[in-house]
Order: structure tokens, then sequence, then C-alpha cells
């Protein structure tokens, strides 16, 4: 989906989180710049605007990594890139009264059936209690007579 609406935008800069709340994983900035075949630059802490480039810094383990990307690119960010700014009330009212485009799976021409069934679904089997030895002398014991695995 996100692919359509980027071929039906064309941008030169997709900008996206660093992760999902839900999940962590990480994913989606990586596999959109896969299906684009678009650069991408991921952990974004600092970026600076080159005329058919960007110059994005990450944090990595050693220290800072200065990567430059040609655009169109993914780039997805880091939450020391900004301060984040909060919208005035005079501002909020303008955005409530611009329209917004609502797009179909359809319109996209998106396939997005599932491609998954559910076959079955049960409980794993119980499993019997465990027993506790005093000493090695008896576990060896159990370990030889009864699990037969020394």
């Amino acid at each position: 989906i996100l692919k359509k609406i980027v071929e039906k935008e064309n941008p030169d800069l997709v900008f996206m989180g660093k992760q999902a709340i839900d999940d962590d994983c990480n994913q989606t900035g990586q596999m959109l710049a896969a299906h684009l075949n678009w650069p991408q630059a991921t952990f974004a802490s600092k970026i600076e605007v080159k005329e058919n480039s960007l110059e994005v810094t990450r944090e990595v383990d050693e220290g800072l990594e200065t990567i430059e990307v040609n655009t169109p690119a993914i780039v997805t960010c880091d939450l020391r890139l900004n301060e984040p700014r909060y919208a005035s009330l005079p501002n909020i009212m303008k955005a409530n009264k611009k329209p917004i485009d609502t797009l179909t799976t359809e319109d996209l021409n998106v396939d997005v059936k599932p491609r998954l069934s559910v076959i079955k679904v049960e409980e794993p089997s119980t499993r019997e209690a465990g027993i506790k030895v005093n000493s090695v002398e008896e576990l060896v014991e159990k370990l030889q007579a009864e699990a037969k695995v020394i």
C-alpha cells in the first residue's frame, strides 16, 4: 500500500518513524525502500539537505556515523532528531478545514487478501510434574534407571 501511495505522490523524501509501538520490529522503512529500490537512511538523529542528496547522521554503538544518500530516499527518524513542536489553536483550526484524500486498496490496485489460513489451534499437552532430588547420587541414579540417558 505504501509503495503505491509513494508512486502516486512521487515525493523526493519519505520520512518515517523508526519503529512501531506494537511489536518494535523496525522494518516498515526498510521494506518500503526495498520495494521502491530507493536508498535508505535509518535512525536519523540529524539531517542536512543538499542539492540532490541528504547527509544523515545517526547514532551507532561506537558514536556517530554520517552517511550520504541520493534522493529520492527513505529516512527513518530517531527520537533525538528534533524537539517536537506543538500546533497552535489557529493552525489546528486551519488543518480541520483542509481536505483529506481517502483511498481504498481498489483505488491503488493492491490485493490485500489473506495469504495464510489457520488450520488448527490447540493447547500443548500437559507435562508431568517434576521431582526434586536430595543429592547428586540420587540424580545420577534416576537418570540411569528411569530416564535411561546415562
